[in-house]
């Protein structure tokens, strides 16, 4: 049965005249880029430093002209050198982990967060989501921006939110039969280990699921088809960061053809992350954002490293804004193996393939006779299957070559245990790299 179309703000998410939405997005960069330099000293020195001014800026064109700004700027002013509002208007603070260094840290005016309430419930609205609805959300609360955006998002539809947060896997399912949750929120990967769960206990029957809301990491579209089969529920993804608000710059319709984009929100660009000039829609390159409506902390041009392509044709859901594609890899994830460039997705979409797997999985990365060396480790479904060679050995050669046909690398495959690989409620770690300390 299909869903039925549901738009929240169909003002700004159906306009035909495209122009009219580049209007309000030039209207508003010029006046994010003079608050960002008459408040925030990094952007005024790196604007002085190339000698640009932000009434140079006439069209959406002169964007190129404008300068990059990195996760490292962002670190490099750790806590507050990015605010272009006083601390007295900040009314609230998110940062990302900060497991690799200084977290990046982003600052909410009152304004700021209508503004970003309202991003989440067009998105929500866009993947189902309406009054009738009861949320869980298995995002974490706290720091992290999921948990906090996607709530009062939802809120705003009218929808009920059950906020339990992530972990305690027994007490989710226990809350998600007895409260009748019919929409979740999470990471892929932990949807992927709630789904293992409700099959063992055979609960699905029990359950009113009907919408997956699905972040903070990729989804292949293997993926989504399983969670999508094992809990019989429409799944959808939504995509942000911390670095220009949190989730609330895409969102996919029920259509699931690319994210909408919130345009009077966020400018997206799409460049080659070699050269750095922009590329056109339908190619591929390194999503570059810029905030239109983020008071306490306008961020220019972010280079996010995720890879993807823009999407200009109206979708048949009536909305008519630029979609992104799913992302197919970061920049950063990419690892080089025989000089051959590959991403986990593309490893994720062959195991994907093979109904006698999981979708866990790991790459381990080892140095061997100064050579890099990969290894896929990948879970079976059924354990007793490893008592049988043959088959073992057939399942782990067809995996073996379907690989190589894909990625044009052989790399070594092991077939391990089911549940060997750790499971989280947050992002999963795909990729082991044991290189520097071996």
């Amino acid at each position: 049965m299909q869903e039925q179309v549901k738009i929240w703000n169909k003002d700004i998410e159906c306009e035909k005249d495209h122009s009219k939405i580049e209007a309000i997005q030039l209207d508003r960069l010029r006046y994010m880029l003079n608050k960002a330099y008459e408040n925030v000293k990094f952007y005024r020195d790196r604007f002085d430093g190339l000698g640009i001014k932000p009434d140079q800026v006439k069209s959406l064109d002169d964007l190129k002209n404008l300068p990059f700004t990195t996760k490292d700027d962002l670190r490099d002013n750790y806590p507050f050198g990015l605010f272009a509002e006083p601390m007295s208007k900040v009314v609230r603070i998110h940062a990302s982990s900060g497991t690799t260094g200084k977290p990046v840290v982003a600052g909410y005016t009152q304004k700021d967060l209508d503004t970003w309430s309202e991003a989440i419930a067009r998105i929500v609205m866009g993947a189902g989501i309406d009054e009738t609805d009861v949320v869980q959300i298995s995002f974490g609360y706290g720091l992290f921006t999921g948990g906090f955006g996607l709530h009062y998002g939802i809120e705003k539809v009218g929808a009920t939110i059950v906020p339990i947060s992530s972990g305690n896997t027994q007490r989710q399912l226990m809350l998600m039969e007895d409260f009748g949750a019919t929409g979740l929120v999470a990471t892929p990967s932990y949807a992927t280990y709630l789904a293992e769960i409700i099959k063992e206990k055979d609960l699905l029957k029990k359950l009113k699921l009907k919408y997956g809301l699905f972040g903070s990491e990729a989804m292949s579209e293997n993926m989504r088809s399983g969670l999508e089969q094992s809990l019989n529920m429409l799944v959808t993804s939504n995509y942000g960061l911390t670095e220009v608000m949190g989730p609330g710059v895409s969102g996919e319709c029920i259509y699931k053809c690319g994210e909408h984009i919130n345009e009077d929100m966020f400018i997206v660009e799409i460049i080659d992350p070699k050269t750095g000039d922009m590329l056109p829609p339908g190619e591929a390159g390194e999503v570059v954002i810029t905030t239109l409506a983020k008071e306490a902390m306008p961020v220019i041009r972010y280079r996010t490293r995720d890879i993807s392509y823009l999407i200009p044709e109206p979708c048949k859901c009536g909305r008519t804004s630029y979609r992104l594609a799913p992302i197919q890899g970061r920049t950063d994830d990419m690892i080089k193996i025989k000089g051959v460039n590959l991403f986990p997705s593309e490893i994720e979409s062959v195991v994907l393939e093979f109904p006698q797997v999981s979708p866990n999985y790991q790459l381990i990365l080892r140095r061997e006779n100064m050579l890099d060396n990969l290894e896929i480790v990948v879970e079976l479904v059924d354990g007793s299957l490893l008592e049988r060679y043959s088959e073992v050995e057939k399942l782990s050669r067809e995996i073996s070559e379907r690989l190589n046909s894909v990625l044009g690398l052989r790399a070594k495959l092991r077939l391990a245990e089911p549940k060997t690989i750790e499971r989280t409620a947050g992002k999963a770690k795909r990729i082991v790299d044991l290189r520097d300390i071996q």
